[in-house]
């Protein structure tokens, strides 16, 4: 194949339907080959249309902005786990860009159906759904599903269109437009940044698209040959995920001491053998669930079978399983499998609901949050009542819930002197991993493209607990292993497959040849750590064309405060400790003392 043919290599179509919701007409254009060679697809194609379509100017919730869905070269394929998908969007939890990816049926179905991308642009009147078949857009009247829950329209629309129905829906709070309202697609979500309220400003209620036809690839017959092996690798590689899920993550943190707990007052949980993963599956285990043509399952379905919560049921995550138990000092699995069904009905970031339930748990008890602000209910760490109650608020945009539904940016702008209580980068809170207990994650967190994330960031505690050539204490070498994790997760996310299943398809960060050439046709595996550092430097220009510096990668003011108990007491990340680490990051990244990639780096990567 020639790299500058417009023809599409292996694993993609080639087009990217736009529909536009003002006028409801929609059009398909072509997408040239080097443009995948380049930025592989899903965040990475992403990311490059929205530096081309979104001006930096944009408001989030203005019509011009856009919801760009890409898939990659192994989504929808033979290939295990290959349900990935990305977007990106000006966010408005953040009022920067944002990349997302999620799981679900909808990214392999859409490339079946001929797209490799989808862009929505424009704003609709009164609500609006589609149904996108090959070489076709339906314009669907959504009014009767709008004010139901995600899990309403799911069955509605199946109910319709058919049981093979992939569904990309938002419930109540994006209709509301809670600032980090997600995008549900079928059972897992485009989760961070507030896609969501995006799609519901556009009065967009939902998108589904069924089953089409085989994705082509290059070479069939050999990727059929190595798929049965390659799963029975995954499998085997991640059966501690195939127990327990990413639960298992419970114990390994808070044994750490790093297991933020009441909003990051401590970081070890007292109640965490109640909301463990060995309570998880012995009480509340139901069955295991898979992705599109995931061997591994590690997704958990939990019931709760007594009590007020009887009958509700949910898979929470580590970082959910966080963001509901110890951070509100919650030691109850069932509240925990409750929350987690709510947020996903009403279509909210569990991670975002979660963090500003236990900070506004914090505020109530200093006083600072009143119950006339709370409909008459108190709020308390520990107390499982004060967790819904809030919840509830958030997603109506009612008392307290009007303000905590705009996200720590717009709390801090109508509230100042809480601003110490938020713990967030960009605008985007903290998730499940203590900073000062894990030196490296805190520079993740705050070089992340999209703010405080463990995923885009880098996850570091493979390296940081688990290897031994980290010091989770020390500051020296975290630059260069923030850039390595980052420019890794990169690719893999622009490739279109789970990152729970790339050890076993030979994408770390020493990529081995396995699968890519017999997907694309192209020797793109010696390749795939430029593609990532290209793809991290494309959205750090994206970023900084949007406002975003130095200033904005900093820490809160509490990491200063050093833990005063545990495996991690006395340890602290204090400015001259973090500017340590950020230096080593920027010289490594080839960007300049205020976080701009330099001339030498645009054009070594040719951006």
């Amino acid at each position: 194949m020639n790299e500058n043919s417009t023809e599409s290599m292996g694993g993609t179509t080639g087009n990217v339907l736009f529909v536009n919701l003002t006028d409801k007409s929609f059009r398909v254009e072509a997408v040239p080959e080097n443009e995948y060679v380049k930025f592989l697809g899903a965040r990475g194609m992403a990311a490059k249309l929205y530096r081309d379509l979104v001006d930096p100017q944009t408001d989030p919730f203005d019509a011009n902005n856009k919801l760009i869905f890409f898939t990659g070269p192994l989504t929808g394929t033979q290939v295990p786990a290959s349900t990935k998908f990305g977007l990106a969007t000006k966010a408005p939890e953040t009022g920067h860009y944002m990349c997302s990816n999620s799981s679900g049926d909808f990214g392999p179905y859409l490339k079946q159906n001929g797209y490799d991308g989808l862009v929505i642009e424009g704003e609709s009147e009164t609500p609006v759904a589609l149904k996108i078949k090959k070489d076709n857009v339906e314009f669907l009247d959504a009014s009767n599903e709008w004010g139901l829950t995600v899990e309403a329209v799911d069955k509605r629309v199946k109910k319709t269109h058919g049981d093979r129905a992939s569904v990309m829906s938002i419930g109540p709070a994006g209709e509301n437009m809670v600032k980090f309202a997600c995008i549900q697609v079928d059972e897992r979500s485009f989760g961070r940044g507030g896609g969501g309220a995006v799609m519901g400003k556009k009065k967009l209620k939902f998108v589904t698209v069924s089953a089409g036809e085989v994705v082509p690839v290059y070479d069939a017959q050999g990727l059929k040959e190595t798929f049965a092996e390659l799963s029975k690798t995954a499998r085997k590689q991640k059966i501690g995920l195939v127990e327990f899920g990413t639960a298992q993550l419970m114990e390994v943190m808070n044994e750490a001491g790093a297991l933020p707990t009441r909003n990051f007052d401590t970081a070890e949980f007292e109640g965490i053998s109640k909301i463990d993963s060995q309570a998880m599956k012995k009480d509340y285990w139901v069955k295991n669930t898979s992705c599109y043509r995931c061997p591994v399952s590690c997704t958990k379905v939990c019931m709760v079978k007594e009590g007020p919560y009887s009958g509700a049921a949910s898979d929470p995550e580590y970082e959910t399983i966080w963001a509901f138990g110890a951070h509100c000092g919650i030691s109850d699995f069932a509240v925990i499998i409750k929350a987690n069904k709510l947020c996903d009905d009403y279509g909210m970031d569990t991670i975002s609901s979660g963090y500003l339930a236990g900070m506004a748990m914090e505020l109530s008890e200093r006083g600072e949050i009143t119950q006339e602000q709370t409909s008459g209910k108190k709020l308390a760490f520990g107390d499982s009542d004060s967790l819904i109650h809030i919840l509830e608020l958030i997603s109506r945009r009612e008392g307290i819930g009007a303000l905590l539904a705009d996200g720590c940016l717009g709390i801090i702008k109508e509230k100042p002197e809480w601003e110490e209580s938020l713990l967030h980068v960009k605008g985007m809170p903290f998730s499940a991993y203590e900073p000062r207990a894990l030196k490296g994650m805190g520079l993740a967190m705050g070089t992340s493209s999209r703010g405080a994330c463990h995923n885009v960031g880098g996850w570091t505690i493979s390296d940081e607990l688990g290897s031994g050539k980290y010091d989770r204490y020390a500051l020296e070498g975290k630059g260069e292993l923030i850039n390595r994790l980052q420019n890794t997760r990169a690719y893999i996310d622009s490739l279109g497959v789970c990152t729970q299943v790339r050890k076993a398809l030979g994408f770390t960060d020493k990529p081995e040849e396995v699968i890519l050439k017999q997907v694309t046709g192209h020797d793109l595996t010696p390749k795939l750590m430029e593609i990532g550092e290209r793809v991290y430097n494309l959205e750090r220009l994206v970023l900084v064309a949007e406002g975003v510096d130095r200033s904005d990668d900093q820490m809160p003011e509490r990491m200063s405060v050093p833990l005063r108990e545990g495996k991690a007491k006395g340890q602290s990340l204090n400015p001259e400790e973090y500017r340590v680490m950020l230096d080593e990051y920027y010289k490594v990244r080839g960007w300049d003392n205020e976080g701009v990639p330099t001339p030498e780096v645009i054009e070594r990567l040719n951006l």
